[in-house]
Order: C-alpha cells, then structure tokens, then sequence
C-alpha cells in the first residue's frame, strides 16, 4: 500500500466516523420503486383509515372507471400505517404514496412524517393558508418514486382537502403512470409495417404495437387484433369524408360504430352482429382534443346480437382539417371474468399517438 493510499483511506475513515446515521443512511443507493399501475399506497393513522376522512378518500379515488360491464375502481388503493411501513422495508418501494394526515393532531404518526418533510415553513403556511392543502415530491424511499402529500388542520378541514384536490391529484398520478402503461402498450416494440401502412393507406400515422395484427382490410376499413389467453384486444380504424356537422356528434359516432359493427364484427351463429349497447349502461360522450385536432371521444359497453358476448369500447372520431375527413378509431376488448380497465387505458394510449 502506497503511502497515498493511506493517507486517502485515512480521510476517508475520517470522514464517514464523523458522519450521523442519517448521513450515512443518505450516501446509500436508493433501490428502484415497484408497483402496478393504477395502484396508490395510502400512508395514514389507522383510525384515520378507518374513519370519515377515509371513507372520503374511497369515495373518490376509488369511484368507477368509465365505463365497463362489471365496475372497477380508478385507482387501486392500498394502506399502511407508517408502524407498518417501518416493520416491513419493502413496502417502501413501492411507486406511489398518499401521506394522509391531520396535522391538528399531534400524537399522529402520518402527520409528523408529513410535518418532517414538509418542514416548518410549508407547515405555518398550510395553517395560515387553507388553499395550500397539498403537495408532491419523489425518490422518499427508492427511485422512480411520486410521494402525494394531503393534509389539513381537523378532520372536517381534511375531509374538504380530499374532495377539492381530487382531480389534481388524479391527473398527476396518471401522468405518472404514462410511462408504465406505454411500456405495457408495445411491450413487443412497434409494428413499423403496419404504422406506415396507415399512414399510406388512411392518410394518419398511428402508432401500432407489434403484437396487434391486421385481421380485415378493406378499401378504407382496417381491423387489427391482439390475442392472448386472458384478453382479446381490438383497433378498428376508418376514414370518411367530413360532410356534415352531424357527424361530430353522439348520433354521428354512434351510426358509424353501430355500421362497423353490422358489417364487420360477428361471430359463429347466423345473424349475430356487434353493436352498441347503451341500454344496460348509458355511452359516455364528450368534446376532446387530440393532439390539437378537435373530435369526439365516447365510451360505453358493446355486446353481440343473437350471440352472449360483450365489453367495453372507446371510440375517437376526429377531424383532419387538411383534407376535409373524419378519422375514425375504436378499441374494445374481450375479456371474459377478467378486470378490463388496463386494457382499455393501454388502447387509449395507442389511440392518443395520433398524427396526421
């Protein structure tokens, strides 16, 4: 050992006795978050769980995903005491957390590990300030981590914080969760043979996974599929010209999904044909943009005259300015006895790469 060495390992030595715990603990590699997506890990007292405030935060963020056959939540939620967290380390490295407490109470473990990353000056200003009542940050306990904190000061004051920053809070965690589900969507990589062949055939450019294979093809109609053991997934894309404002509407969506389906969509048993079923359920329908383009968006539940089949479908109907068409797209799945939510969101996904 040259003398260098040992003056470095000396300093170095020097160096991490001189340290606290905390600062050691701090030089450590934080591990990488784990997690489904959809899921949020709530951080709250239990009595805080179990009580009004966490009946609250079920009925949000727990509330249907629009629209399926048998309900399911948007978000899955998951909770934990922060004794229990501190039991079982990897349940700190999990992707996304709520901290839910009242900081009113003082003798609350949530709160005062909200207190402590929040710090004093975020603390006199929510106490001062009923409009700052939530926050965010990353990488608490592993990398690739989103932390949401919501607090107030009383549980009237909390139960009002959850309702008013719902839909923030929501988007947030589904920008966060973009990047999983893209990774779910084209897990196979993209099928460049058939994103081309749109953009010559149809006039758009569509980004299609790989595993999705062109099923029928005619003149301006183009089915793809994607089978596996627990789901059946399906793009139906179509182009007519725009030649009336009657088209951009819940009727004009409706006709051309019902059309497609008469036409295209059937099954083994004579006279069957897929439609829209807006009987049992009622079919969702609002103004969007895509991509700076304006369009239609619907969804609801379709099912299968004369035969017993039926899921979910979203449909885009969409304007392209430049050569005075519409642009239609669907995805529906098949998925008997299983949940159906991530599907649609990794269609939804698919659908939103629209270009012209």
């Amino acid at each position: 050992m040259t003398f260098r060495t040992i003056i470095y390992t000396c300093i170095l030595s020097f160096l991490l006795s001189s340290c606290s715990n905390e600062q050691l603990k701090s030089l450590e590699a934080l591990p990488t978050a784990i997690g489904s997506t959809n899921e949020i890990v709530i951080v709250a007292d239990q009595n805080v769980w179990d009580g009004p405030v966490g009946d609250s935060l079920r009925y949000y963020f727990e509330s249907p995903y629009l629209i399926l056959p048998q309900p399911e939540p948007i978000f899955d939620l998951r909770h934990f005491t922060m004794e229990e967290l501190q039991k079982e380390p990897l349940r700190k490295q999990l992707r996304t957390y709520m901290l839910l407490g009242d900081l009113q109470d003082d003798s609350s473990v949530a709160s005062n590990e909200i207190k402590q990353d929040l710090r004093s000056e975020n603390i006199r200003r929510a106490k001062e300030d009923n409009t700052f009542s939530s926050t965010a940050g990353r990488n608490k306990w592993a990398n690739g981590q989103l932390l949401v904190y919501l607090f107030g000061y009383g549980q009237e004051a909390l139960i009002n914080n959850i309702r008013k920053n719902y839909p923030v809070i929501a988007q947030k965690v589904k920008n966060f969760d973009r990047s999983q589900i893209e990774a779910s969507a084209y897990a196979m990589g993209e099928n460049a043979v058939n994103t081309n062949k749109l953009k010559t055939d149809l006039g758009f450019s569509l980004k299609m996974p790989r595993d999705f294979k062109i099923a029928i093809e005619d003149g301006n109609f183009q089915w793809y599929r994607k089978e596996t053991r627990s789901a059946s997934c399906n793009i139906m894309l179509y182009k007519i010209p725009y030649t009336d404002k009657a088209q951009l509407s819940k009727e004009g969506i409706k006709n051309i999904r019902n059309e497609l389906g008469k036409n295209y969509i059937t099954t083994d048993i004579e006279g069957a044909y897929m439609r829209i079923n807006d009987v049992d359920l009622p079919m969702f329908v609002e103004n969007i943009k895509l991509n700076g383009q304006f369009g239609i968006e619907a969804r609801g539940i379709w099912d299968i005259e004369n035969d017993f089949m039926g899921g979910p479908f979203i449909s885009y109907i969409v304007l392209n300015p430049k050569t005075n068409e519409l642009i239609f797209m669907d995805g529906f799945v098949h998925a008997p006895g299983k949940e159906k939510r991530d599907f649609m969101q990794q269609l939804e996904f698919i659908f939103k790469s629209l270009k012209f």
